[in-house]
């Protein structure tokens, strides 16, 4: 056992952080060893520095992955779910999922049995990153993508399995579907509650930012009653509970002739793909987005290639007075233990973990070294083929330039 405390949640769901609050961690497959040695590294050095010693953070490692399945015999141990659960922020590497067959998600189980149900991707430029837009400084977004239901529910079918065969005799002759008897099927639930809470959150963080709209992305034009339905619980959130605090795009130019109300959160919605041109032509028009599963899951990844892709997009999965932050790409095996990849995924993430405990103070003082590091073209291989001039670092050799570009405050 580390020493010292846990995280407890207050009465109104708020955090009680103790000065050396115990935070599990999951290193992950692959790169996962070197990217959270290097994450480690900065998050310690920062926190040392910033409240000079009268707080640390006792680290607790857990198991997940190709670790736990070789040591316990089993990739997602009942200890490590139990650990998150009871210590109530992780942070985690990446985990191995197999593509077609084999075990299912170990990200996604561990979202549901812990029900995070709300994947937040915040996508930000730091100047100086290689990217394909001309003004890539221009977006600065929060994306909320519900965690829990539309693909990420996992109800399927195969093809021509008993199962898919009975469904599909049922729908043929009850429903009016007209399906082939050889079709996979798949089942895409979405429900109020989920669609609401999520709402919710994205609207307290939008008032707690001073954000200036929540953009509800759907393809309700199509799939009227789920993705539609989805737009209208949302809509509904924000006028019963949010109502003296926002307006809606329609109300906004009926009754306001377009002028913002100061102090109001403008909450409007766009179709999917619509958002996707929107997100490259006018991209500062944009703060927070509030979208189903598969809708989030495909903007996000977009937004972060705009900016420099997903070595350096951050990710968490919340839910109530719990959350597990992690890097959002792969394991690249082929560079597990070669010290060279981008640790700024897991890194930024850290800084989302580090804020969602008050110690934002922390998380500024890692920013600005990252981006000193990055205004200095310190930067690992990602970064530096495309970055002329550039000093090429190992991935242990960037997390040491973040530490020693760091001031004692942000």
């Amino acid at each position: 056992m580390p020493e010292g405390q846990k995280i407890r949640v207050n009465g109104d769901g708020s955090l009680h952080v103790p000065d050396n609050p115990i935070i599990p961690y999951i290193e992950g497959d692959g790169i996962g060893p070197d990217i959270w040695k290097a994450t480690q590294n900065v998050i310690d050095s920062a926190v040392s520095k910033f409240f000079k010693g009268s707080k640390s953070i006792s680290w607790k490692q857990i198991l997940a992955g190709e670790k736990a399945q070789k040591e316990v015999e089993t990739p997602l141990p009942e200890e490590t779910v139990k650990s998150i659960r009871e210590y109530r922020v992780a942070i985690k590497g990446p985990l191995t999922t197999p593509v077609g067959g084999g075990i299912r998600s170990l990200n996604v189980a561990l979202r549901h049995a812990l029900d995070l149900y709300a994947c937040v991707r915040p996508v930000e430029y730091f100047d100086g990153v290689p990217s394909p837009m001309k003004h890539p400084e221009k977006l600065n977004i929060v994306i909320f993508r519900e965690n829990s239901e539309d693909v990420y529910a996992g109800i399927e079918w195969q093809a021509k399995s008993h199962d898919a065969i009975k469904l599909i005799g049922f729908l043929n002759d009850n429903l009016d579907c007209k399906l082939s008897e050889d079709a996979a099927i798949g089942i895409k639930p979405m429900t109020e509650a989920a669609s609401k809470r999520l709402m919710r959150m994205a609207l307290k963080h939008a008032i707690e930012k001073k954000a200036k709209s929540v953009t509800i992305v759907h393809k309700g034009n199509i799939m009227k009653f789920t993705e539609g339905a989805f737009k209208t619980w949302c809509y509904e959130l924000a006028c019963d509970e949010f109502g003296t605090k926002t307006v809606t795009e329609d109300d906004l130019w009926k009754n306001y002739g377009g002028k913002q109300p100061q102090g109001c959160i403008v909450i409007r919605d766009r179709i999917a793909d619509a958002m996707f041109q929107q997100l490259l032509l006018r991209p500062d028009e944009y703060d927070v987005l509030v979208t189903p599963n598969l809708n989030g899951d495909y903007l996000s990844d977009a937004a972060a290639a705009q900016v420099g892709g997903l070595g350096i997009a951050p990710g968490g999965n919340i839910g109530d007075g719990i959350a597990v932050f992690e890097a959002t790409h792969g394991t690249a095996p082929k560079y597990a233990g070669l010290d060279k990849v981008n640790p700024s995924s897991l890194l930024l993430s850290g800084c989302m973990m580090l804020e969602y405990i008050g110690w934002g103070g922390v998380s500024d003082l890692i920013k600005k070294s990252i981006r000193e590091t990055i205004r200095q073209k310190k930067v690992t291989y990602d970064l530096e083929r495309m970055m002329p001039g550039a000093t090429l670092l190992k991935c242990s050799e960037f997390g040491k330039a973040i530490v020693s570009n760091m001031s004692s405050r942000a």
